[in-house]
This record gives C-alpha cells, sequence and structure tokens, in this order.
C-alpha cells in the first residue's frame, strides 16, 4: 500500500479510494496468499495506460483556446476498457485515476464484460455555444480516436458530457475512421444508442435501495427521501421513487437546495434543468408552497428516511451522517462516485445504517451502457421494458454478490467491503489466468 501511494503523490482522491479498497480486501489477502504473491494489488492500483493531450479549438470571437484531455485505461482483464468522459474545470489526473479504478470494480460487479477506465478535459462546457463545444469535441476526438474502439476502449458520457457531446464525439469518430461501431455509448436512439440510458443510474439506485431494504423486511413505499443534486440522475432518482410510492422532499444544485414538504414537483424540475437549463432556486418561483436555502451541504439537516447523495465526491461528511442519523435515517445509498467520506461510511456502519457504495449502487449506468454495447454488437433495438427488466435484474445481482461477499469475508451486511470484494475477486482470478501482462 505504501508502495503504492508513494508512487503517486499530490492525488488524494486516487489515495482515498485505493485505500478505502485496499482494507476492504485484507480478509481475501489471507484466504488467497496466491493475489499477495503475483502482484495482484499493484498491479491493480497501476493503469495499464494514461494518455495526456492538449486540446486547442477556437472560441465564437475566433480566439484559440486550448484544454488538457485524458484517458485512463486501467484494466482489461475481463472486457475492453469502459468508463466515461468528464468535463469539467475540477478534471485533474488524480479525480481521474479514482474514478477509473472505482469503475475496474463497478464493471465487474455488473456481470459484464467491461474494464474499467475514465477520462475526460479540464474543458467546462456550461456557457459555451453549441458551436464551441462542438469545435472543442471534434478537436478532442482528433486525438482519442487512436486509443479507443468498439473492442478495445468505449468511452461513455459523466459530468459535462450529455447527450449533445457524445453526439459530436461519434460524429468525429465516424469520420475520422470511416466506421459506423458502437465505440461510444449514451448515443442518441437514432444511431445506436439504448432506451433507459438517460433513467439508468436513478433507476438502478432505486432497484438496489429496494433491495437493501427487503432485508429488515422493509420496502421504499412510504418512505421520505432527500437526494442531493438536481441532474440527470437525481431527477430519475426521484422519478423511480415516486413510482415505488416514496416522497422526495429536497433536491440541490451547487447554489443551495429546495425544500417541499409535499414532495418535489418533478414536471417543474424537469422544466428548469432540462429545458431551461436554469438553477434549482427557480423552483420556488414556480411552486410557492416550497423552500429555498443556500448552502446545498445543509441539506441534509433535511429530516427523512433514505438519504441519496447525487452529486459529487465527499459531499457527505461525517457532520452531516451524524445529523441523518440523529434524525431516524435508516438507509443511505450514493448515486454518485465516492460521495461519503470516510469518516461519514464508517458513522453509518457504525450506527447499524444501512450503506450501499456508490460502485455498487450507481453501477445502474454502466449496466445500461453494457447493454447498449450489446445491441450495438448485434445490430438490434431492444425495447424500454426489456432493457429496464434487464437492469433490474443486473442491480438485484450486484446487491446479492456484494451481500454475499460480506457474509463470507468480512462482517455480513458490510456492503463496502462486500462490494470491493466480489468486485475484485472476478478481476483478480483474469489477472492470475492470464499471467504477467
Amino acid at each position: 500500500m505504501k508502495k503504492v501511494l508513494d508512487r503517486n503523490p499530490n492525488e488524494p482522491e486516487f489515495h482515498q479510494t485505493v485505500t478505502e479498497v485496499f482494507h476492504s480486501l485484507e480478509p481475501v489477502f489471507e484466504k488467497h496468499p496466491q493475489f499477495v504473491e503475483a502482484k495482484i494489488f499493484e498491479r491493480l492500483a497501476e493503469p495499464e495506460r494514461v494518455i495526456m493531450f492538449r486540446v486547442p479549438w477556437m472560441d465564437d470571437a475566433g480566439n484559440v483556446q486550448v484544454n488538457r484531455g485524458y484517458r485512463v485505461q486501467f484494466n482489461s482483464a475481463i472486457g475492453p476498457y469502459k468508463g466515461g468522459l468528464r468535463f469539467h474545470k475540477s478534471v485533474n489526473l488524480s479525480i481521474l485515476k479514482f474514478l477509473g479504478f472505482e469503475q475496474i470494480l463497478k464493471n465487474s460487479l455488473t456481470g459484464l464484460p467491461m474494464g474499467g477506465g475514465k477520462g475526460g478535459s479540464d474543458f467546462d462546457p456550461h456557457g459555451k455555444s453549441d458551436m464551441e463545444v462542438m469545435r472543442f469535441c471534434q478537436s478532442f476526438m482528433n486525438e482519442l480516436f487512436r486509443y479507443i474502439g468498439e473492442d478495445t476502449d468505449v468511452p461513455a458520457g459523466d459530468i459535462g458530457v450529455g447527450g449533445r457531446e457524445v453526439g459530436y464525439l461519434f460524429g468525429q469518430y465516424k469520420k475520422l475512421t470511416n466506421k459506423f461501431t458502437g465505440v461510444l455509448t449514451g448515443k442518441g436512439l437514432p444511431f445506436g444508442g439504448s432506451l433507459v440510458r438517460t433513467e439508468a443510474t436513478g433507476y438502478g439506485l432505486m432497484y438496489f435501495v429496494e433491495e437493501m431494504l427487503k432485508t429488515k423486511d422493509d420496502s421504499v413505499e412510504g418512505k421520505t427521501v432527500v437526494t442531493s443534486g438536481s441532474g440527470n440522475v437525481s431527477i430519475y432518482t426521484a422519478q423511480k421513487c415516486q413510482a415505488m410510492g416514496a416522497k422526495v422532499v429536497a433536491m440541490s444544485d451547487s447554489n443551495g437546495y429546495i425544500y417541499d414538504k409535499n414532495g418535489i414537483d418533478l414536471n417543474i424540475i424537469k422544466k428548469i434543468k432540462e429545458v431551461e437549463r436554469g438553477r434549482i432556486k427557480d423552483y420556488v418561483k414556480m411552486c410557492k408552497c416550497a423552500e429555498y436555502r443556500e448552502n446545498p451541504a445543509s441539506i441534509w439537516d433535511v429530516k427523512c428516511d433514505i438519504a441519496l447523495p447525487n452529486a459529487t465526491q465527499n459531499e457527505l461528511d461525517a457532520k452531516a451522517a451524524k445529523t441523518l442519523i440523529d434524525n431516524g435515517c435508516i438507509a443511505v445509498a450514493e448515486g454518485a462516485n465516492m460521495p461519503s467520506t470516510p469518516d461519514a461510511v464508517k458513522l453509518f456502519l457504525k450506527s447499524g445504517v444501512m450503506f450501499g457504495p456508490g460502485k455498487a449502487a450507481n453501477a445502474g449506468g454502466v449496466a445500461t451502457s453494457g447493454l447498449e454495447m450489446s445491441q450495438n454488437s448485434l445490430r438490434l433495438s431492444w425495447p424500454f421494458e426489456e432493457v429496464d427488466q434487464r437492469l433490474k435484474g443486473i442491480m438485484q445481482k450486484i446487491f446479492w454478490s456484494s451481500w454475499d461477499a460480506s457474509e463470507k469475508y468480512s462482517t455480513k451486511g458490510n456492503l463496502v467491503d462486500g462490494a470491493n470484494i466480489a468486485g475484485f475477486m472476478k478481476v483478480a482470478n483474469a489477472m492470475m489466468s492470464q499471467g504477467l501482462v
């Protein structure tokens, strides 16, 4: 572990995820010394390939801009690299390595043949025109296309990369290679996209939560829910919550959060976020019974049965965790990547709050991306209901494989350890079988 940390200085996000996984795997190393002898963990924590490149593009004023592009191809033991592209000013190598490392285990948990990778740029599409975004995406793909392919590396969207960006990236890849392949997921439906992909992470999160509650002979029905964020994941989490009979009372963005004791009106949220690209505070202009409060971090002060951190990494700290516990929260599941700090996770586990870690609970997005890859390979398009049922089955399998691993190697019900172990075992065995590569 020390070697891994010393080799990757000044990468706090990467250190955080690697440390968590390493400690979860200690009982595995004790039972399987062959993994230690073969240095499986050290090899797992070292990306197979890191690509970094400049991305020059021209803004609408005719000025040349320069950003930095990345692709971290982490592990391909069980399939082609798979993971999103993130366009955000915060993007750096540490964040992408943290996300890529998590992606290895998350993809393994789905049961689909996908390795782990992640990429992106410090380009921020917010406030840019469609033409500026298009020019950037084309320049980004001018370099990235050399390293990806439907059987090599299949990127998808992430923060800052939605249907518009994926469309521009796909169009440029097609032009450069003269190939129409499933090289990207999250594509538009007319050119190979999959139904349910938009809803997948949110829907999958709630399928996972429902399985968690079943272990306590409980269900989502009748519960009060708080979800941070108000983007794609949070919107469709809330939609599935309502379909399951729960009431979502609070949502947030980077400026603050709204509280609606009667339950959030999703039609208003969709209009604000998907049509007008506005801010969450606009909700109170259209719904007078709601309240808007500054400081998005204080959303966890709202009393709830189920808390769903769906925004960004380390948004829920120990203080917030204690507040949730004191307020009687019974379940927390991560719709974002590593949104709970290590101290918060420890508090949830110690207090007996059911806790679903992101690499398991939010795997619905990449699971449906994997299903999109399958449809592209078959030259087929499955109906919404079929994809949704496949997604539900995958999320149920992820929960129970994590639960079973926790019982075999750790503390029964510790899904942090369970998810890490279940994901690791498949990748580790594949690496052992393939030799020193």
